[in-house]
């Protein structure tokens, strides 16, 4: 195998995506029992979500091969780094690893990572063109991963857990809207039902920015509930100031290249749930 279809294949990954959503499982297991749960359930967590997730999103460019072609030609698959084949085999793959890390936490790990795997095959087979269902598809998937933290430590009910699993769902419903108002053009082509092929760009991003000011204004509830320390407000505020200043760019027409604001959302949730963990490990070595 050359090296440029080595890194091809490497590049099927987004690595960033899936692992943010590994970080999230680990969130999940330490916001479900206030503490880091054994190594081997970390490792084990983190590496099973993180193939399937990974899995979703390698499907994801072998059905979206046409749309590709016009919004990412330089994706992989669409400059002929990779061929159809490799990746149907590296998803298989994965997704098997990540169903065996699964079953070695529990039953009802596999269970969810199981159906986890198949809602993201659905989306990338039937539902990235269906419009905002498909976005829904994508955030419940998301908001599974800290779903996943609590059930692989046995506590699937925290509401610290499924507040911020609410959390992270309704900041991807939001960067999902805005990014398909991105890709409007090669998304009409392909037949999508996008809110911005449906509504046009710039109203798709006015619902995005309405989501995004829904994030912030339930972000603060955990400390009026005194379900947090007053210490997170670090890592929440992060988030909040991050998601303020990007959607006052999304929402204005002249800002060039929008695209580089939804993904500083998302690079400021993932630095927020970085630093939550960071503040966690810090008070829990001080004990």
């Amino acid at each position: 195998m050359n090296r440029s279809r080595l890194l091809g294949i490497f590049r099927l990954f987004r690595f960033e995506l899936p692992f943010t959503a590994g970080i999230c499982v680990i969130l999940g297991q330490l916001l479900a029992i206030d503490q880091f749960p054994p190594i081997s359930i970390m490792a084990l967590g983190f590496l099973s979500i993180f193939c399937i997730s990974a899995t979703a999103l390698i499907l994801n460019d072998y059905f979206d091969l046409e749309i590709d072609r016009v919004n990412s030609p330089e994706r992989p698959l669409p400059s002929g780094i990779v061929t159809k084949q490799d990746v149907v085999l590296l998803s298989i793959g994965v997704a098997m690893l990540g169903l065996i890390a699964s079953y070695l936490i529990s039953f009802t790990a596999l269970l969810i990572s199981l159906f986890v795997w198949m809602i993201g095959f659905l989306y990338n087979w039937r539902f990235k063109r269906s419009g905002l269902w498909g976005n829904l598809m994508v955030s419940f998937s998301v908001g599974m991963t800290f779903i996943f933290g609590g059930i692989s430590v046995s506590v699937p009910f925290a509401k610290m857990v499924w507040f911020f699993a609410v959390i992270v769902a309704l900041i991807n419903v939001g960067e999902e809207i805005a990014a398909d108002a991105m890709d409007v053009q090669g998304d009409r082509q392909a037949g999508s039902q996008s809110l911005a092929v449906v509504l046009g760009p710039e109203r798709a991003l006015r619902i995005s920015a309405a989501v995004f000011m829904a994030v912030v204004g339930i972000s603060s509830l955990p400390f009026w509930r005194d379900w947090l320390d007053w210490i997170y407000l670090l890592p929440i505020s992060i988030m909040d100031g991050v998601i303020l200043y990007s959607t006052a760019k999304l929402l204005n027409p002249q800002t060039a290249d929008r695209r580089r604001y939804v993904r500083w959302i998302y690079l400021g949730g993932l630095a927020a749930i970085l630093i939550f963990i960071l503040i966690r490990f810090a008070l829990a070595s001080n004990l």
